[in-house]
């Protein structure tokens, strides 16, 4: 055991012997932290209330055993999420125009976990006249009112805090504060986000938001708020590319909000995805809980992406979008990134500016691998059976045409795609 996790073992302990553990998370003192903290008292919309309520009782449950850092991040996080949305309704009421920016034709990531959705974003985002939302943006979408702007410092800062806390996290998922952030990050403001369920064992919390398709809505609709907001103060955005595994199961709220987005599926193996995913949700949760089950873990990542593998096969290429999904194969992304990125603008009736290839060039060898480090999977240790993953896969697998990738007993620096002689995305 590393001297981290034992010190965090003994603060347990102590807190435990406190009572502070035991105690749980009140709404009402949190609204009343944000509310001083912000220097702001009117929330506008409400509709956030219920959804909070729900998390946190299940992260006052047994089930999340929250440790001690478990406690304050939570109690950070919720504040920070109200600060903001008291923030974002003082911002409109004071320059009405925000709620009228046009966010026109965004372009939507989405896939299994793991499967390549942040090499193909990080590519897109080569391209100037796209945009994302960044990490420290996302955190801290307003300046203070007064002093220097400070914010990607204080979030860098923050990261190395998290690093420390979970040292094998840069390996699997490399981050840091000017990085393109997931949407997920932004539906957790309303407190309807599977970014909860990543970070704390909460099943009757995810029960409770998969239970209706249309408590996802909300959350997409504060969405399209929050970029806004972000717009509106860059005065130069021209044109949003979003990322999240998470939108696959929120498509018919995309398809509300956003009734002319562009919808791309990133598919790789998914028995390959489903080790990956396993260990990184046990490494986020690993601060933040008492105790760990690796095995449960992997039975839950397996159900959830099963379903989701399912969503996209629903799909196949008719979202209900004006234009065609767009599929991108993992094989082919990491093969030939140019030809691969110039496709899916192809796709879309867009053309791929020369700096843009050119960049996607430097940021591939800049960065071996994406930045990832070595990673050495073994289904036993999440409990799962590769042949039983392998059969509930394979419709998934058949019906978009993806290869297997070896597993089993294999330490890798990633995969290495065979030579081809052209690359492409592949049409399902």
């Amino acid at each position: 055991m590393s001297v981290t996790s034992r010190s965090l073992r003994i603060a347990d302990s102590v807190a435990d012997m406190a009572g502070l553990l035991r105690r749980p998370l009140r709404i009402e003192d949190l609204v009343g932290r944000a509310q001083r903290e912000s220097g702001h008292w009117d929330f506008g919309d409400t509709g956030w209330i219920e959804p909070l309520r729900r998390l946190l009782a299940a992260c006052s449950a047994p089930e999340a055993d929250l440790s001690l850092i478990g406690h304050l991040a939570t109690r950070w996080d919720v504040v920070r999420f109200l600060s903001n949305l008291l923030r974002f309704h003082a911002e409109e009421i004071n320059r009405p125009e925000i709620r009228a920016q046009k966010i026109e034709r965004p372009i939507f990531i989405t896939g299994l976990p793991r499967s390549g959705t942040t090499f193909l974003h990080r590519l897109m985002m080569t391209d100037p006249d796209n945009r994302a939302p960044l990490v420290w943006e996302t955190i801290f979408p307003w300046p203070s009112a007064t002093g220097p702007d400070r914010r990607a410092a204080r979030v860098a800062r923050q990261l190395s805090m998290f690093e420390w806390l979970a040292p094998e996290f840069r390996a699997l998922h490399p981050l840091d504060a000017t990085s393109p952030q997931e949407c997920s990050e932004i539906t957790a403001h309303v407190f309807r986000s599977l970014r909860f369920d990543t970070n704390y064992h909460v099943p009757s919390y995810r029960r409770w938001l998969d239970a209706d398709v249309r408590r996802h809505l909300p959350a997409y609709q504060f969405h399209r708020r929050f970029l806004s907001h972000l717009q509106y103060q860059d005065r130069t955005t021209r044109h949003w590319v979003l990322k999240c595994p998470e939108h696959v199961f929120a498509l018919r709220a995309i398809r509300t909000v956003y009734p002319d987005a562009r919808l791309i599926f990133v598919h790789r193996d998914p028995v390959k995805v489903l080790l990956s995913v396993a260990h990184l949700t046990e490494v986020l949760r690993r601060p933040f809980a008492r105790s760990l089950d690796p095995k449960q873990i992997g039975r839950d990542e397996s159900a959830r992406w099963r379903a989701g593998a399912q969503r996209m096969m629903d799909i196949g290429d008719d979202a209900g979008l004006p234009e065609a999904v767009c599929h991108v194969h993992h094989m082919d992304l990491i093969s030939d990134p140019v030809a691969t990125v110039e496709s899916v603008y192809n796709h879309f009736g867009m053309a791929l500016p020369e700096e843009a290839a050119s960049a996607i060039e430097r940021y591939v060898v800049e960065r071996p691998n994406g930045g990832y480090g070595p990673r050495n999977y073994a289904f036993e240790d999440h409990g799962l059976d590769e042949a039983v993953e392998r059969e509930g896969f394979r419709p998934y697998m058949l019906r978009f045409g993806i290869a297997a990738e070896v597993t089993s007993g294999q330490a890798r620096h990633g995969f290495v795609a065979p030579a081809k002689t052209s690359a492409s995305t592949t049409q399902a």
